[in-house]
């Protein structure tokens, strides 16, 4: 791909704008405790010692660096060179520790007491409390009540490593509660609490500063490929739900002209129906979250929202970074369908050994794609976000529905919409 002739800003702005994406957009009570936050993080993010207590935490508790590998026999059975970055093997199974560990750390630096966070599908609410713990800070986790019904082993989870989950009873009962209630909370005691933002969404300073702490894959990822391979990819790959991951992966890439990005989005049953939650693909620019952000347009989905089959990926939104990267042409989005990620998924399971979340999966899915169309020479970086122990049930149920098996249908529904934080 061409690279864009106008040059990549790769910082926002004082106000967090990315081109014109992202911004504050949020009500007076939140001015005061974001003010707070975005000077502690511009006053500890670059100071030495407190890198060297996140890279001791990185390597002792997280087990980083995450390794590299060369997917030999998944690399023969498409044409061309797979890398994986191995974030599946992160401690908890997933890139979300990264975050929650730098903002964990920023929180104790800043003198609050406890943590706040809300969880849908219930991931990002296990990392919080992993770290609360690991700390040794209070944590409470709002979490809707339909939710914590469908997502009990996740409950279990948060409340063995300490931390309190709160249900969120208004509205529908699910993410949307979670998050009122949780930043109605945070509001009340800013003075003493750390509201911890699981995505490279919301209002300035959080793209910013989840792109920081998610930037170490692609340090990482940069330095293995030139040790293994003595030269940087061709390709980069990675799903793009909220888009931590994928901008963890990008970001030290960007102004490499030869290496080519691309973000998968999640099409579910087709760009062209209303289950879907393709936000770059379809959607356009609007406030959602305290952002300005592509957003999926109003009424082009089912009344339940956005939807995939991936509840890490079902977020009508998208961080701001991901659509100025879009209209820089930068960073190429596609999206691929629910059909096309389980077949994806089970390759890799059969041929690597290796069990894939169904969000890394719609990576997968694009990779598949390309088989047989690339230069065997073509070495491609694939970001493995995450494993898929918590996805077996869903998988289970959707093969069986793509199967026609009648033992495994329901009404295709997948678990609760992810939204912002989980």
């Amino acid at each position: 791909m061409a690279f864009p002739e106008k040059k990549i800003d790769i910082i926002p702005d004082e106000n967090g704008f990315f081109g014109p994406y992202g911004g504050r957009f949020v009500p007076p009570p939140l001015e005061g405790p974001l003010e707070e936050l975005t000077e502690g993080f511009f006053r500890y993010k670059d100071d030495e010692v407190f890198q060297a207590e996140l890279a001791r935490e990185n390597k002792h508790y997280s087990g980083r660096p995450s390794p590299l590998y060369h997917a030999e026999r998944y690399s023969e059975h498409l044409g061309f060179r797979v890398l994986l970055k191995r974030e599946d093997l992160n401690h908890l199974g997933a890139h979300k520790l990264n975050n929650c560990l730098g903002q964990a750390l920023l929180a104790r630096r800043m003198g609050k007491k406890k943590i706040i966070a809300e969880t849908g599908a219930g991931q990002h609410g296990v990392a919080t409390a992993a770290v609360a713990a690991r700390l040794g800070m209070a944590c409470d986790i709002y979490m809707g009540e339909e939710d914590m019904r469908r997502q009990q082993p996740n409950v279990t989870r948060i409340r063995l490593m300490g931390a309190q989950v709160i249900p969120a009873t208004s509205g529908d009962r699910t993410l949307t509660a979670a998050v009122d209630e949780a930043i109605g909370a945070w509001v009340g005691e800013a003075d003493t609490a750390y509201y911890l933002l699981g995505s490279v969404v919301g209002p300035h300073p959080y793209p910013l500063m989840v792109r920081h702490f998610q930037s170490v894959i692609g340090r990482e990822a940069r330095r293995q490929v030139q040790e293994q391979f003595g030269r940087l990819p061709d390709q980069l790959v990675a799903c793009a739900g909220g888009g931590s991951n994928a901008i963890g992966l990008f970001h030290e890439f960007l102004e490499d002209e030869s290496v080519e990005m691309v973000g998968v989005e999640a099409a579910g049953s087709g760009v062209d129906s209303d289950r879907h939650a393709a936000t770059l693909t379809t959607g356009e620019p609007s406030v959602i979250h305290g952002m300005k952000t592509y957003c999926i347009k109003e009424g082009t989905v089912t009344s339940e929202g956005s939807h995939c089959i991936a509840a890490g990926l079902d977020y009508p939104g998208i961080g701001p970074e991901h659509s100025y990267l879009k209209d820089a042409g930068r960073v190429r989005y596609e999206a691929v369908t629910d059909r096309e990620v389980i077949p994806a998924f089970e390759s890799l399971c059969r041929l690597e050994g290796i069990i894939p979340a169904l969000e890394s999966s719609h990576a997968l899915a694009y990779l598949e794609r390309l088989r047989g169309k690339l230069d065997p020479d073509t070495l491609v970086i694939l970001n493995l976000s995450g494993r898929g122990d918590k996805d077996m049930d869903e998988f289970i149920l959707r093969r069986g529905e793509q199967n026609g098996d009648e033992n495994g249908g329901g009404d295709g529904q997948t678990g609760p919409a992810n939204g912002l934080f989980c």
